[in-house]
């Protein structure tokens, strides 16, 4: 039903407890998708959990053996702000790999969207901020590894910056000694919030508290193009956090739900016009309501059908003018 897979499993769900990260929104999005006809059971594929030497292209060693071997110290756990178990760690190195798989999709058909995903405060050396391992870095050094891309753009609209990113990525060069930077990072976030400090993105937006759908998509419309004009990526990875909504608890901003719906579009149709491949995650997103940050998940899982689908009638439009051309 979808043109494109859901990267998902039931094992997503993380085990936290009582937290501010709304842990079952994984499993909801997945009922919502099915409930209202937009996904049929088949759009949805389980990854495979990530091997070790996949979570090493980005991670230390001494890194991903605290978290293997159960060796996290208390200022590591307080540093990631979430509980350590070996459920967590399975969850994370699920996301990873359904983060590699979305993106191995996305180059196969054009899309790939992994349920679980963004967690983009997470360094080669630790974690913070809600996140042990950065799933989308260690899929983009998988696929510039396998030699399946050189260049890849990141655009992440969490309300947070990606500090994690910025730091692996930063001054990156792997992958494309002849052309210059492999990886492009484009964070557009609120100033005034976590983290602190933020290292430099390739290109950071950096928004007013409060800022609200117009400005917002004017702002994004300018980077998006910018970001494009500079760089020629084989895939486009988009983190489409859900906390800029203006009813989210750990954010600052002032978008609807309308907006964030616009926001997608305008992201994921810059890729298509493009040309280029999509791989999508969700990152954060913890409204006061639950259903809330649902529903602006689900959208963008909406938005990426449409804009496929967009694709794919312009297409057919344009053969159908060339066949009659030609007659």
């Amino acid at each position: 039903m979808l043109p494109f897979p859901i990267v998902y499993s039931d094992d997503y769900e993380l085990e936290l407890g009582a937290h501010v990260f709304p842990a079952a929104k994984y499993r909801l999005i997945h009922e919502r998708l099915l409930a209202e006809g937009h996904a049929a059971a088949t759009d949805f594929i389980r990854p495979p959990e990530a091997s070790d030497e996949d979570v090493l292209l980005v991670h230390t060693r001494d890194w991903v053996t605290k978290l293997r071997t159960g060796t996290v110290t208390y200022a590591d756990i307080l540093r990631m702000e979430i509980p350590y178990s070996p459920e967590l760690v399975k969850a994370f190195w699920l996301s990873a790999g359904g983060s590699i798989l979305a993106s191995r999709k996305a180059l196969e058909g054009g899309a790939g969207f992994n349920l679980c995903g963004g967690f983009h405060h997470a360094f080669p050396g630790h974690g913070e901020g809600f996140c042990m391992i950065h799933d989308v870095a260690i899929a983009i050094r998988r696929l510039q590894e396998d030699g399946a891309i050189r260049r890849a753009l990141i655009v992440d609209l969490d309300v947070h910056q990606g500090n994690g990113t910025a730091a692996i990525f930063s001054g990156d060069g792997s992958g494309d000694a002849a052309g210059g930077r492999a990886v492009f990072t484009f964070s557009m976030h609120q100033e005034n919030n976590y983290p602190h400090p933020k290292p430099p993105s390739t290109l950071d937006i950096n928004l007013p508290d409060g800022i609200g759908d117009d400005e917002y998509h004017a702002l994004l419309a300018e980077g998006l193009e910018r970001a494009f004009a500079s760089f020629q990526p084989d895939l486009v990875w988009y983190l489409a956090g859900a906390d800029p909504y203006r009813e989210d608890q750990l954010g600052g901003l002032g978008l609807t739900i309308r907006g964030l719906r616009r926001r997608d579009d305008l992201v994921l149709r810059a890729a298509r016009q493009r040309g280029i491949p999509a791989a999508v995650t969700l990152a954060g997103g913890y409204a006061r309501r639950l259903e809330d940050t649902v529903t602006i998940h689900t959208n963008t899982v909406l938005a990426l059908r449409d804009t496929m689908e967009e694709g794919a009638r312009s297409k057919g439009a344009r053969s159908l003018e060339k066949k009659a051309q030609g007659e």
